[in-house]
Formats: structure tokens, sequence, C-alpha cells
């Protein structure tokens, strides 16, 4: 049985109940546009319980290691200005995730909530340059023992809730679920400069499972 996310069940029932409304109005009217309306939405709702599936890993993969915050294809990685949080240069490694890929966030290493923010903004495709200033997007900062780490959920053309569970204050585990947002999206992990970047543009990653940095 797949597993899944408590945001999406509305979703799924919603998709679930009109899927069986339309099939059964498909057998009574037997007629061929119905069938193939009643089937393409069947589609639709398998693709709804896909979407908020939210497996589960085994997550720790060590102190001196961190973890992709989401499932995806790593889309940049530069050094860039990060004033908020980590209040300096960093390293930034963006991953952006399609419709097919699971949506929900962990955390990259065990810290304490330090920061979270909220800013409401536009609705662009999540994989260009300009979402991580211009998107709704969603930042939780991290003190580790290490050092800050910042994740940033960034909405997408059709993501309109980010949702994070925990407030300032709370400490939090590798590979911890961190939130998720809903229907297509992008995820910005933010580092030390100095930390070795394991992972390539072009590459994918899957959440909490592969190792995108080491602590130097």
């Amino acid at each position: 049985m797949i597993r899944t996310a408590p945001e999406g069940r509305w979703f799924i029932v919603g998709a679930w109940v009109i899927a069986f409304a339309l099939l059964l109005e498909a057998g009574r009217v037997g007629t061929l546009g119905w069938w193939i309306g009643a089937l393409a939405w069947l589609l639709l709702a398998v693709w709804v319980v896909a979407f908020f599936r939210d497996p589960e890993h085994q997550w720790a993969r060590g102190e001196r290691l961190i973890v992709a915050p989401a499932d995806g294809k790593v889309v940049s990685v530069i050094e860039v200005d990060e004033p908020a949080f980590m209040r300096g240069r960093a390293v930034r490694t963006s991953i952006f995730m399609n419709v097919f890929d699971c949506h929900v966030n962990r955390y990259p290493v065990d810290g304490t909530v330090a920061y979270r923010h909220y800013n409401a903004g536009t609705f662009g495709h999540a994989g260009a340059e300009k979402a991580s200033l211009a998107n709704e997007q969603a930042s939780i900062g991290l003190d580790t023992p290490r050092g800050k780490v910042l994740v940033r959920q960034i909405a997408g053309l059709v993501a309109r809730r980010i949702v994070t569970d925990h407030e300032v204050g709370t400490a939090v585990q590798q590979g911890e679920r961190m939130g998720m947002i809903r229907f297509g999206s992008r995820v910005d992990l933010f580092l030390p400069l100095g930390t070795r970047v394991l992972v390539h543009v072009g590459e994918t990653t899957r959440v909490g499972v592969t190792v995108v940095a080491e602590w130097s």
C-alpha cells in the first residue's frame, strides 16, 4: 500500500469520487465519449495518489554528510549572497521537482530550527533563476554543530501552497519530514562556503537518500 502525505488525502478522495461517478455514468450512457472521459479521469486519480506519495527510506546518513531535501533534478550549483540567515556568501544547490516527483521535503542534516520565513510571491516556472527571489517561498534555517544550513521551498507554476512543519526552536533530525509543496516546485539548499558539494547539474536526487554534500 502506498503511504501518502496527509495534505493530499482530500485531493485523493475527491479525485477518486469523481472517477467512480464518471465510470458509473459511462456504464449507464454507454457512449465512447463518456468512456474516454471516465478513463482519462481515472488516470488522473492514479496520478494524484502518486503525487502525494510519502515513501519511507533509511534516513540517517551520518553527521558528515548532507542529504537531498527533495526528489528531483539538480538545475544549478552556484555561489550566491544569502543575507537573511547565512548573512553572507553561500553555495546554493537547486533541485527542481516535476509533477511526477515525490513532493515531500526532508531535513538534510540534524540541527535546530533557528529561522523561519514565508514570502508570498508569484508563481513563475520554478526552474528559472529568478524564481529564487520572485516566487512564493518558505525558508527554514538550521543551526548545526558544523555551521548554518538554509532550505528554501519555492512554489512553481501550479503550486499554491507550501507546507512547513516545524517552528523556531524545534530540534530536527536528518531525513525527518520538513514539509511539502503541492503541484510542481523547487527546493534550494544553501551551505557555507567551503562545503564540498558532491552533485552536479543534470543529476537526479532522492529525498533523504542522495548525498549532495559533505562537510569540510
